[in-house]
């Protein structure tokens, strides 16, 4: 196993972490975690050098504003003589809090679960501009100050969701340790990008990786063109190596995060950890990675680039999100995991459906780039609704 700073604390951390979102499930309930599967796959990576282990509040849970099981199992695999070979990373949930107070119930609820008398990373979690001001408000740089100073965490940190120019400003407002953003060869300009990873390495925080596979998407159904240029490289990889290997050239990163979820996975990929130096990819290999970019942005259904001038929509739906789940549906041959997660965001009460259009048209007039989003809109509601 490699190893790299974490910013500025101080820390060794294994360049793979060990993501617990995806963890093994059983008759396809996910707050049904196979604990026996599991289990092996954690202790697995523990012996075989992985040290950060990162949750969530709600993963593998029934409801997102309720304590999931993830936390639970990683407090009950991580007992023993394991608590001292890992560093714990979860989060608190914005969504659940409500006041100042609600801070350290729910902190103080997830180190019970997960078994512990500190947590060494804890994030904010999905930090954006509506969320981030509301938390301040309600006083969250007193708490993580409070929470440091008395040792119930370690070091402070947030994962990002929003647009590139809202990243730096919630940098800078506040002393972190540590951030958490997505980022792949797909996403080098999406929400932080490769711009915010530079600027928050910079100044000196570590850099968390997560989605460096998109989800799973570039390492599923690769579609045959794509499989083509891939195989026109000098030096075979196979389709996850390529990408986690992209993540990994960039110094700027501390570690990524895979959301494993069978012990195969936990054992290859910290077999190609082993060969994830900073800087080690030719320039022939980045040509060839951008050419695969290429290639699968080729496949895009809808020209619509998430820049939200359409937004708010009258009737609630989420029309970058909607579109997002169409583009990755062609690029990835993903449909129905893209149905999946779409379900989870109506749900979730994120997005109204999106057969709710009414046909307004004040999307239409607001979009820069022109897209017809009435006729996108029914094409959308065809694929994910029916």
């Amino acid at each position: 196993m490699l190893y790299r700073s974490l910013g500025r604390t101080g820390e060794k951390v294994s360049i793979l972490g060990f993501g617990c979102m995806r963890l093994p499930i059983i008759d396809g309930r996910p707050d049904q975690i196979d604990m026996p599967l599991a289990t092996d796959m954690v202790h697995y990576a523990i012996e075989h050098g992985v040290n950060y282990f990162d949750t969530a509040f709600s993963y593998h849970g029934s409801a997102y504003d309720k304590p999931g099981q993830s936390e639970v199992f990683l407090g009950e695999v991580l007992r023993g003589a394991y608590r001292d070979k890992a560093l714990i990373a979860t989060k608190l949930p914005p969504w659940v809090i409500k006041s100042r107070e609600d801070m350290d119930q729910v902190l103080a609820g997830q180190m019970e679960r997960l078994q512990t008398d500190r947590i060494d990373c804890y994030l904010i979690h999905a930090l954006n501009a509506e969320n981030w001001p509301k938390l301040v408000e309600l006083g969250v740089r007193d708490f993580l100050d409070a929470a440091k100073a008395d040792g119930r965490i370690r070091y402070a940190g947030f994962s990002y969701h929003d647009l590139p120019a809202v990243f730096a400003p919630i940098v800078d407002g506040y002393d972190w340790d540590f951030c958490q953003i997505q980022y792949n060869y797909m996403d080098v300009d999406f929400q932080a990008g490769a711009d915010g990873l530079a600027y928050a390495a910079g100044r000196g925080l570590g850099v968390v990786v997560m989605e460096p596979l998109r989800g799973g998407r570039l390492a599923g159904r690769i579609p045959t063109d794509v499989e083509t240029l891939w195989e026109t490289a000098q030096t075979k990889r196979t389709p996850v190596e390529w990408a986690l290997r992209f993540v990994w050239d960039d110094p700027g990163v501390s570690l990524l995060l895979s959301g494993m979820s069978a012990m195969q996975q936990v054992v290859d990929n910290i077999e190609i950890a082993s060969r994830g130096e900073a800087g080690s990819l030719t320039a022939e290999d980045l040509a060839l990675i951008g050419r695969v970019r290429d290639a699968y942005r080729e496949r895009t259904a809808v020209g619509c680039t998430g820049c939200g001038y359409c937004m708010p929509c009258p009737e609630n739906i989420d029309i970058p999100a909607v579109f997002e789940s169409i583009n990755s549906a062609a690029l990835y041959d993903s449909l129905d995991e893209e149905k999946f997660l779409y379900e989870m965001m109506v749900d979730g009460g994120r997005s109204a459906r999106a057969s709710a259009c009414v046909q307004c048209g004040q999307c239409e007039d607001a979009c820069p780039q022109k897209v017809p989003v009435i006729e996108e809109m029914a094409k959308a509601s065809r694929l994910l609704d029916e």
